[in-house]
């Protein structure tokens, strides 16, 4: 799941940038707040963690020009523990949950987790088609009840089909979703990663819809 992530503290944004990667997360980190505001409409985010207290623009001016925008994406705010107001002020301007500082990461991880799972209209944590189940908070999947050894973009393939079964996921979508801007994409990466996955759950398990994208097969 990709993230938006837009902290001006180098020192959190560097932490949470960092433990979310290894929870299996994609994150892109801003410290500009406006660079960080304008990236919203350029790459599809699943959530985006936003700090109020930010140079030269405010989080809630951030925060208010998207959902003004309609944007939709889920956002977690982040603010100091004794501001109460911009907490009220940013949960009536349309955030859906906030966090105060400081804050444990396994906390942070667990919010984004349930604000996607709400996104997708999903009541629980593990996501399930067939004979396979995936469980995003403790990174485990597994294949007729036998662990699944994925490696971190396999697992976020998996995830990412999971969570949008029934639709059909454009290739360029798949790309944006398990790679940020830092990374470099190699032209088949997504051909590469489904193979993988068919050769660990069966060919008919991913499908491709010739000239779109991809799907999953039948239960």
């Amino acid at each position: 799941m990709r993230i938006l992530l837009i902290e001006d503290d180098t020192l959190i944004g560097d932490g949470i940038k960092a433990g979310l990667s290894k929870k299996g997360f994609c994150v892109d980190w801003f410290t500009d707040g406006k660079l960080g505001k304008a990236a919203l409409f350029a790459a599809p985010y699943d959530a985006v963690i936003l700090d109020l207290t930010l140079p030269g623009i405010d989080g809630l001016d951030i925060l208010r020009a998207w959902r003004e925008e309609k944007r939709a994406e889920p956002v977690l705010i982040l603010t100091a523990r004794d501001a109460i107001d911009q907490r009220v002020e940013g949960l009536r301007l349309g955030a859906d949950d906030y966090l105060c500082k400081p804050f444990a990461l396994i906390e942070v991880a667990a919010r984004l987790e349930v604000l996607i799972r709400r996104t997708h209209g999903q009541a629980q944590s593990v996501l399930c088609h067939g004979q396979v189940t995936l469980d995003p908070v403790n990174l485990v999947a597994t294949f007729n009840n036998e662990t699944l050894s994925l490696k971190p973009k396999e697992f976020a393939l998996l995830e990412l089909l999971l969570r949008n079964a029934g639709r059909v996921l454009p290739r360029k979508l798949i790309e944006e979703k398990l790679y940020n801007w830092d990374d470099d994409v190699s032209s088949n990466a997504v051909e590469v990663h489904v193979h993988h996955l068919r050769r660990k759950l069966g060919s008919e398990f991913i499908r491709t819809v010739h000239g779109i994208g991809y799907t999953l097969g039948d239960q």
